[in-house]
């Protein structure tokens, strides 16, 4: 798709030059946004963290009678949990993106940004689809995914209230902006009598003018698609005399940890992620491990910087979980630098630093073993004396050139996985095991 797209870098900058003039001058565009969205007939709520975004909507359910939800594709929904507590409420939620679809009935979360099952096969899906529809079992994805149309189509028709995510919102015109390529996004937003779109603080753009070229970008490193198949500009309710589209439209615009990341000079432009997934498909580190290993709702090389910041302490070890070979960075149509984020995340844990993660301190041991790699990593010579030192020593634990057990303070790092043996002259090796 870059081959066949020359302006491709060029719309990159473009982009990535929009996105950090809006998170440049946010709170003025978001001003902006009210007052637009409110004079097409949307009513706004501002949400300062997840609990407060659950309830807004749970209200709106409660208000317009809601038996039935059906939910387009919405990460930040995913963020702020919010299926449990309409469902605890008594309110049937419906995801009607295909693989959301399909993780919700496993009792699942997604493993992926823009793929929610794609760590299942066809035949898993169709032993799922047996199991629970009790139809004859079939791994053909058409006959599969025609099941699944024809459960969800019902659900479109009777659901009174539907909820998506937002991809964009332009500031100009107050027009909310959905990229989908199921059209299930479409028809949550305008089948139900009441709508409401979920969006980060970070979704706003200023001007119709600028949609474009993220468009341009969007679906090559998402999907490798030139464009996606549905395109959806929401520029408030039903207005009188139309025949489609919701009587009544919210728009919950979420903060929940992403002004606190704008405060950091450094994280804030981890705002400017349009949630597109590349990262995830060339880290080899998710690639190898899977969504769901990273325990937050945003997994791979984006999630590791941002769910920090949006879910504290239990996200802290993410920063860690990154081999910073920098292909994030390079896939990423607006070039946000990953790992120079991730660094200056481990800096803020090993200094304790961190709004809402409040990182602990780094053990005194810990940082005077960090201080003395620092200083010898300067000196080859000295670095490879101390790797034939090493070497010799962790000899007599090893086991068909692995250690299962390291002493001291070097045993955690066998508890879960067998180390290598260090070449005998404390030089690096190859996956050939030559010296280089």
């Amino acid at each position: 798709m870059v081959a066949e797209f020359p302006p491709y870098e060029a719309e990159r900058d473009r982009a990535r030059q929009i996105k950090e003039d809006a998170i440049g001058r946010l709170d003025e565009l978001l001003a902006r946004l009210k007052e637009r969205l409110e004079a097409a007939g949307c009513k706004v709520f501002f949400a300062a963290n997840a609990a407060e975004a659950r309830d807004y909507i749970l209200r709106i359910a409660r208000a317009c009678g809601a038996r039935r939800i059906v939910k387009g594709k919405s990460m930040t929904t995913e963020e702020i949990e919010l299926n449990p507590v309409l469902e605890s409420a008594g309110i049937e939620v419906i995801e009607t993106d295909l693989g959301e679809y399909i993780v919700q009935l496993r009792g699942e979360r997604p493993s992926h940004i823009i793929t929610p099952a794609i760590h299942l096969s066809k035949e898993d899906i169709g032993r799922l689809f047996a199991d629970k529809f009790g139809i004859p079992y079939t791994p053909e994805p058409e006959a599969l995914t025609a099941v699944a149309r024809e459960r969800l189509r019902e659900a479109f028709l009777t659901a009174e209230l539907g909820v998506a995510g937002v991809n964009f919102a332009i500031a100009e015109t107050g027009t909310l902006v959905m990229v989908e390529n199921e059209g299930n996004g479409r028809l949550c937003s305008s089948m139900p009598e009441t709508f409401v779109a979920v969006m980060g603080i970070e979704k706003v753009i200023a001007k119709l003018a600028d949609l474009s070229h993220f468009l341009e970008i969007l679906a090559r490193t998402a999907t490798g698609q030139k464009l996606t198949t549905y395109t959806s500009l929401l520029t408030g309710p039903r207005r009188p005399g139309e025949l489609d589209g919701p009587r009544e439209m919210h728009v919950v615009i979420l903060d929940n940890g992403r002004r606190a990341m704008l405060a950091d000079p450094v994280l804030r432009e981890a705002l400017y992620c349009l949630r597109c997934g590349a990262c995830l498909n060339v880290c080899p580190v998710y690639r190898r491990i899977g969504g769901h290993a990273y325990g937050a709702t945003y997994g791979g090389p984006i999630g590791s910087i941002v769910s920090p910041s949006l879910f504290g302490s239990a996200a802290g070890h993410l920063p860690f979980a990154s081999t910073l070979c920098g292909a994030c960075r390079d896939v990423c149509p607006v070039k946000i630098d990953i790992p120079r984020i991730l660094l200056h995340l481990r800096w803020k844990a090993s200094e304790g630093g961190g709004e809402k993660v409040a990182w602990p301190q780094a053990p005194a041991r810990v940082r005077a073993a960090a201080g003395l790699f620092a200083r010898a990593a300067r000196y080859p010579v000295f670095a490879r004396i101390a790797g034939r030192l090493g070497a010799m020593v962790l000899k007599p634990f090893a086991r068909d050139d692995y250690l299962s057990r390291m002493p001291g303070p070097f045993a955690a790092w066998t508890r879960a996985r067998d180390f290598p043996v260090p070449p005998s002259d404390g030089r690096p090796q190859d996956k050939s095991g030559q010296a280089s």
